[in-house]
């Protein structure tokens, strides 16, 4: 007959576990960090989570949420599943020496998948257009794509393509940008846990790091909205060895820049940090 251990010697592991995601992620809270290990096999409550948290001082600064328009409608069209709609936004930084950059966040708004950041100087609709062929080829081909009313997304070009291909454009009110709530969402998210959280010194490292960030929100970020699963698990399901799987542009792997600087995220800690986080708790057992 086995038991349990109970108190802090059975706390131990996961204190260390919790402690290994929130130097890994440290924007996330414990409900994003406890989702993340029992994906991974450990077994244990949302309350036993929240108090092993506390003990250990990884509370993150409450937000203040931002205050929702309710207008009593519902956006068309609207996506239920993936590839339905796809939305699209700019989203602009600098780098350290003051230089602007622009990125352009493409999103599935049913399985909540990041299809691809575009970082660049400049992104005309020509770019839109390379982007938009790029993920076709990767993902197939969605029915609708969300977007505001700006000049590189309503361009002449990138409407034409889009008949060509049997997609139809979304457009939302100019002035309305809840409209494109999803996409404005996600772009809360890339701004507070990557723009906001790194330093970047060039526009290549700019590059490396935002795609790196790009894989682990789909790969390793468990979505409230879709019952704390990951979207690349929603998007693709499972494989047969049971894990997520998504098809890696090679353009956007840039190995080669890889070395020139790696993303803090991944350099402050090392493998020995990352080993409870592969762990499957068990019970300690005794024989009787």
């Amino acid at each position: 007959m086995g038991y349990e251990a109970k108190g802090p010697k059975r706390d131990a592991r996961l204190a260390k576990a919790l402690r290994g995601v929130a130097k890994r992620y440290p924007q996330w809270g414990y409900r994003l960090a406890g989702s993340f290990l029992r994906q991974r096999g450990w077994r244990m409550n949302l309350k036993r989570i929240h108090r092993v948290w506390r003990q250990q001082g990884l509370q993150v600064p409450i937000r203040k949420p931002r205050k929702k328009v309710v207008t009593g409608t519902t956006l068309q069209p609207t996506a239920k599943h993936k590839n339905d709609v796809w939305s699209w936004d700019f989203v602009h930084d600098v780098t350290s020496s003051g230089e602007p950059f622009r990125c352009l966040t493409v999103k599935d708004e049913a399985t909540r998948l990041c299809l691809a950041i575009e970082v660049d100087r400049a992104l005309s609709h020509q770019r839109v257009i390379e982007v938009l062929k790029r993920l076709l080829v990767l993902y197939g081909r969605p029915r609708y794509v969300r977007s505001d009313n700006g000049p590189e997304l309503v361009a002449q070009n990138l409407t034409t393509f889009l008949k060509e291909q049997g997609i139809s454009p979304c457009r939302i009110t100019p002035g309305k940008p809840w409209q494109n709530g999803s996409n404005e969402s996600f772009n809360g998210t890339f701004r507070r846990e990557c723009l906001d959280a790194e330093r970047f010194h060039s526009l290549t490292e700019a590059q490396v790091v935002i795609e790196d960030w790009r894989w682990q929100y789909n790969h390793d970020r468990p979505h409230s909205a879709l019952g704390y699963q990951t979207p690349a698990t929603v998007y693709w399901g499972h494989s047969a060895r049971g894990t997520a799987w998504e098809p890696r542009d090679r353009k956007s792997q840039r190995p080669h820049l890889a070395q020139e600087r790696r993303s803090p995220m991944n350099a402050t800690y090392g493998s020995g940090d990352l080993e409870p986080l592969r762990c499957r708790e068990e019970s300690i057992t005794r024989k009787t």
